[in-house]
């Protein structure tokens, strides 16, 4: 790979800035930094996993052989850069704010931890997250009392989500409690535990998800916790567990659930980069994830 070969574009290409050129014939995706760390269970770094992701598209390329398109040609990526403080009350107000403005159908957010789903669904839903579907592909139920990581499902039921359009997938052993799954349940949350993906399969599982959390038509936020997958995969994951996801199953998922059009948004979460291999894979894989969502959301097109 060599950044100055005109035949093989980079795709860290795909990001322009601001609102971008004119995008014609393009479809248009936007994307949002937002390093929430502050509030970690498992405490960690405040190095910036936005910054690293879109220095990992540098390592790809824009075409996907699968689907046979140049993302280059059909799709412009608006970066609108990272939310300064975003565990404050006052980058919770940015957030807001630059989520509204986004200038797209689609739009991904570059976490920081899990706390960043509560965050930017809250934002999007404008106090109607009774009409919002969530599906999260998680090893954790993130159903902890308090404000944390591991607290953002709860605080979405909390403040309106409807439990019914709930679907949580990849629940590992021995990563959650019985308290806490009952608690999900009772609220009338889906539950996909690990074993469970593995025998019905990526496509099936996630042909469900979205039937329960898009029924009526409601829009629909994606949760990606890259410690879903195997440890091995994901060094740079604090709370990843050996028997997760293989790497093949998490970009399977992404680009499945992306192209369906009710998916408005999606999030990588619980990256800390500062654990990460010394290749880099944690992060390498992330910025997989965010090609995979942006190849689904082509599939869109007629």
């Amino acid at each position: 790979m060599s950044a100055s070969d005109p035949k093989w574009p980079s795709a860290a290409s795909l990001l322009v800035g601001g609102e971008g050129p004119g995008t014609g014939s393009y479809a248009v995706a936007s994307l949002v930094g937002v390093h929430t760390f502050a509030t970690s269970v498992t405490p960690r770094s405040s190095q910036s996993t936005p910054a690293a992701v879109r220095a990992a598209l540098a390592h790809y390329s824009t075409w996907s052989f699968e689907d046979e398109v140049d993302l280059a040609h059909v799709i412009r990526v608006h970066d609108r850069g990272d939310i300064d403080e975003p565990d404050s009350d006052a980058g919770a107000a940015a957030l807001e704010a630059r989520v509204v403005d986004a200038n797209s159908n689609f739009l991904i957010l570059l976490g920081g931890d899990n706390a960043l789903t509560w965050q930017a669904l809250g934002a999007l839903a404008r106090g109607r997250l009774g009409e919002w579907g969530l599906i999260t592909l998680d090893a954790h139920l993130d159903m902890r009392e308090g404000r944390s990581n591991g607290s953002p499902v709860r605080q979405l039921l909390d403040e309106g989500l409807a439990g019914a359009h709930v679907v949580q997938i990849g629940l590992a052993d021995f990563s959650n409690s019985a308290p806490y799954a009952q608690d999900a349940r009772d609220a009338g949350v889906t539950l996909v535990a690990r074993g469970e993906l593995r025998v019905r399969g990526v496509a099936e599982v996630c042909a469900r998800a979205l039937e329960v959390a898009g029924a009526g038509g409601r829009p629909i936020y994606v949760d990606i916790d890259m410690d879903v997958c195997d440890r091995s995969v994901v060094p740079g994951c604090p709370a990843a567990a050996p028997g997760g996801l293989s790497a093949d199953e998490l970009r399977e998922f992404v680009r499945l659930v992306c192209a369906h059009p009710q998916v408005r948004a999606i999030d990588v979460t619980e990256v800390d980069v500062a654990r990460d291999a010394p290749d880099e894979r944690t992060v390498r894989l992330a910025a997989l994830v965010v090609l995979e969502a942006l190849t689904g959301y082509v599939r869109r097109r007629p």
